[in-house]
This record gives C-alpha cells, structure tokens and sequence, in this order.
C-alpha cells in the first residue's frame, strides 16, 4: 500500500488530529547496531517519537530458521493500482558471462516493511530506521478462528491479553505478528486482494485500538500482519498505520509462513530495504526458534 489519493486521505486525517546460540550483539555488529535514528534534515525539524531501543545483550538459542518472506514476481498480490511486481534479464552467462537482471516494482509489494515516513511527514525513511529495532523477540498472536466468521476482523486488545494470559506479558521490545489465516489465499491474488462490487478490501488487519495499546501500555518495536495492510481491508481512515507509524515504530505487511513458527519464544531479524528517502520496501524477514 497505498495509492496516492488514500495517502492524501491520511495528510488530512493527520493534521485533524541444532541448537546454536549466538548473542543479540553479534548480529547487530554487521549492521552498524550503534547507529541513532536521525531525521533528515529536508524534513521538519519536530522528530516522530521513537520506540526506545532495547540494547541489552541476550542470548538467542535456536535451532530452525523459519522464512516468514514472499518471493515477489508478477503473481505477487498488490494494492489495487499499483504496479506489478517486474523482472527483465539484461545480462546472461551465455553471452555476457555473468547473470543479472533490472527489477520493477512499488516500494510496497510482496513482504515489505512501512517505515514511518509511508505515513507521517516528519517519520524516518527506511534507511533511518534503528537497527536495534530490527532483531526482536516476536510474538505471533492467532486469531484464525476470529477471521473464520468475519474477514474484516481487526485483531484487538483482549487478543493481546489472551496471549498474554498464556504466555506472559509481551518481551520489552517486541515484534507482534498476526496470524490470521490469510497466507493460504496467497496463490490467488484476487483472494487475496478480496475486493467487493464497490472496490472495497476485505480481509484482517490489527484494530486501531490495539495499536494503540500496544504503544502505549507496551513497549514493541513494529507489528505485522500476513495481509495486504496493517488496518483491516475496509478501513477508510487507516488509524493503525497513524498510531504505528506515528510513534516511530514500523509495520511489516504480507508477512509469510506465520503460522508455522511459535506463538513465544522465537526471534525476527528483519533485512530491511535500505534505500535512500525510502517509504519502505520489500524484505527479507527470518524467525529464529
């Protein structure tokens, strides 16, 4: 997401209101774990909150790595409008020696991150995005059954809480996946889009409400979603993005293979798009477990 006449929708809401064990620090160093998010200096000078990043050393002992990305290709379900995933080979071992091709596509497709410039005007763009944030305990919170009787359920607070009465209160600094069932549509981009007579979307996303608990009552680093977008497909106002983003923290969206990995006790690395003045981009996500 998102096309250009629901981002100027967002501008107006904004201004109305076998086993190995290795440590969280070895594989921050490769990606520069000490750098500061820092606005850029063509935007406004007021900063977008940031999650505060969780920089003590741990201890992350697994023995799966379990692929939650899409691979992209021109079957790749995208926002309504934009443009399909394209791939043209321009060099080839036979006659060039070596193999490479010229990539098309939005920044928004497949498994890809929204970084908090997609929606707030002052947000970092995804190369500003803290690496610290990028390696995070994750919590995958399933809600299929919910989604069974109403595709247009927004994963909400009591969720949380049922998760929580389960498996403890959420890791300070973490990542919070649903589950909604939504990958098996992933074949079918017309499924998986899901839209009606009037164009309207219809399949999961997070409630407002509980991105704002979230924000507010726990400490995470981003959410995802195994949908097209954060919000439900109906929603006309996108308040999970605005709450999301708007407190610095980023969302993740088409996450894939969700519900094969833990519901607790797994760890995200994600190899965020790392482009300049970037809204987001497609990634390349890992659970640890």
């Amino acid at each position: 997401m998102c096309s250009p006449d629901v981002m100027a929708m967002v501008h107006t809401a904004l201004r109305k209101g076998s086993s190995r064990a290795v440590s969280r620090r070895g594989l921050l160093a490769g990606a520069g774990a000490t750098a500061a998010l820092l606005p850029l200096a063509s935007f406004a000078s007021q900063a977008t909150p940031v999650a505060t990043p969780v920089t003590a050393e741990r201890t992350i002992t697994f023995a799966t790595v379990s692929n939650l990305s899409y691979a992209n290709s021109p079957a790749t379900p995208v926002w309504p409008g934009n443009p399909i995933f394209a791939m043209e080979t321009v060099v080839t071992i036979e006659e060039n020696g070596f193999y490479a091709n010229v990539l098309t596509h939005h920044e928004h497709t497949g498994t890809h991150m929204d970084a908090p410039a997609h929606f707030i005007p002052d947000g970092a763009t995804a190369d500003r995005v803290d690496p610290h944030q990028l390696v995070a305990p994750l919590a995958v919170i399933d809600v299929t059954a919910q989604t069974g009787a109403d595709v247009d359920y927004g994963l909400t607070v009591d969720d949380i809480l049922a998760w929580e009465a389960e498996y403890g209160m959420l890791s300070e600094g973490a990542f919070v996946a649903m589950n909604s069932g939504w990958g098996a549509r992933i074949d079918d981009a017309e499924a998986f889009v899901n839209l009606d007579a009037d164009r309207v979307m219809h399949f999961p996303g997070f409630s407002p409400e509980a991105s704002a608990f979230l924000i507010e009552e726990r400490s995470i680093v981003g959410i995802g979603s195994d949908t097209l977008s954060q919000d439900p497909g109906n929603s006309t106002d996108f308040g999970t993005h605005i709450t999301i983003l708007g407190a610095g923290r980023y969302g993740i969206e088409g996450l894939a293979n969700i519900g094969t990995v833990p519901p607790s006790g797994a760890t995200v690395v994600l190899g965020a798009a790392n482009h300049e003045m970037g809204s987001g981009g497609p990634t390349r996500i890992l659970a640890l477990h």
